[in-house]
Formats: structure tokens, sequence, C-alpha cells
């Protein structure tokens, strides 16, 4: 004997098909993220290298962003007794950053928390040489973030 529901009880099937096609969707969100992250992962991991452009004001500008681990461009080239005017800020998340950098033959010491923001420094580098920037942050019990990859090198040629 077939069962007749009364329409207040009666099973709403189109909830059921929208929860399996939410459910697909999801799924196919996360797998392609999945698919696509290596390819960010290793841009950072190469990196990238910069050369600063002088601007019609004589700065050399720059601009720096941190984000999960990274800095990018991560290699940047700037040119000795030229101003640098460095833009910093860090993507979205609720991990804090920092950004180091010393030249001590310029007498140059950054020690700046990262902000959603852009920030810019101003700076001129006297002496030629590779330096490396890098995040200080570390949790207890965890790899510091530049252990985890998050530095870089500005590179002062002549």
């Amino acid at each position: 004997m077939l069962r007749k529901w009364p329409k207040s009880n009666r099973p709403d099937n189109r909830l059921e098909r929208g929860a399996l096609k939410s459910g697909a969707l999801y799924l196919i969100a996360i797998l392609s993220a999945l698919l696509v992250m290596p390819g960010f992962a290793e841009q950072y991991a190469t990196g990238d290298v910069v050369q600063a452009v002088i601007d019609v004001d004589g700065k050399q500008r720059v601009q720096i962003r941190g984000g999960s681990y990274f800095f990018t461009p991560n290699h940047i080239i700037v040119k000795v007794n030229v101003p640098v005017a460095l833009s910093i800020m860090r993507e979205s998340g609720i991990v804090p950053h920092t950004f180091v950098m010393k030249i001590p033959e310029s007498r140059i010491m950054l020690d700046e928390s990262l902000s959603t923001e852009a920030r810019t420094i101003e700076f001129t580098p006297t002496a030629v040489g590779k330096y490396e920037f890098y995040c200080r942050n570390k949790l207890p019990f965890f790899r510091s973030h530049e252990e985890k990859g998050m530095k870089g090198v500005f590179e002062v040629i002549p």
C-alpha cells in the first residue's frame, strides 16, 4: 500500500538536490584550490628579482608585500647613493609580520610591523653589497617566519 504524505509533512526534494549541488560545488572549490596552490608556493619559493625604478623626483621606488611566510619580490636591486622609497605592506590575514633590514655601512636599521595599508620608508644606501631582509616573528615551539622562507635580498649596486 502506498502511503500518501500530507502536504505539510511531505519531504521536499528540491532541498535535498540543493544540498547535493552545494556540497559538490564546495568539493570542486577545494580540489581546485589544492591544484592551484602549489603554483603560488613555487612562485614565492623561486622568487622574483626587481630592479628599482628611478622616478621623476629622483627616488628609486620599490614595493614589497609580505604574506604567509613570503616576501614578494624577494630580491630587490637598487643603485648606491640614490634615495630609495620603499613601500611595505602585508596581505590580509591574522598572522602578524615584520620587515627587518640592516645596512650598517649606511646606518640603516629597519624594523617595522607590517600592516595591510602600505607604508613608505625613505633612505639612501651609501654602501654597495647584498643585505638580507626578513620577518623576525616566531611563535614558541615553532620555526621562525624567516626559517619558513620569509626573507629576501636587498642588493645595492654601483
